[in-house]
């Protein structure tokens, strides 16, 4: 029996550098980083139909206590069918490339971006 080597999904924020081994770099936001141009962000994919919807984000406001039901909120969202396909896209997109997302958030640990990367590394298998 053989093993794949999974696919390394990484995250990136949207105002540091693009890394030479980011591969495939997606900008999970809904809107545009402030200050960056497209050119510094060197993007092969804006992705912003699989960005939280502007209420849920809102709603959030990046406060700590708020993280589980984010987390919980935005998963239930993206196992729509249309954006399980959307999901899909993206990983078919990337081809076999190392996927880097790219956000905006402050936090490293609780944004959209790792809730993505969750989904996406299990649609990988």
């Amino acid at each position: 029996m053989t093993t794949a080597k999974r696919r390394r999904i990484s995250l990136r924020r949207a105002y540091e550098k693009p890394g030479a081994r980011d591969g495939f770099r997606v900008l999970v936001d809904r809107h545009w980083p402030r200050g960056r141009s497209r050119e510094q962000l060197e993007l092969d994919l804006w992705a912003r139909d699989l960005a939280p919807e502007p209420a849920l984000i809102h709603w959030y406001g990046h406060v700590p206590e708020r993280w589980p039901q984010f987390r919980e909120r935005y998963l239930t969202w993206l196992r729509d069918p249309a954006r399980q396909a959307g999901l899909r896209a993206l990983l078919a997109a990337a081809g076999r490339r190392p996927i880097t997302l790219v956000y905006g958030a402050r936090t490293e640990t609780e944004n959209q971006a790792v809730v993505l990367r969750e989904l996406l590394t299990d649609l990988d298998r």
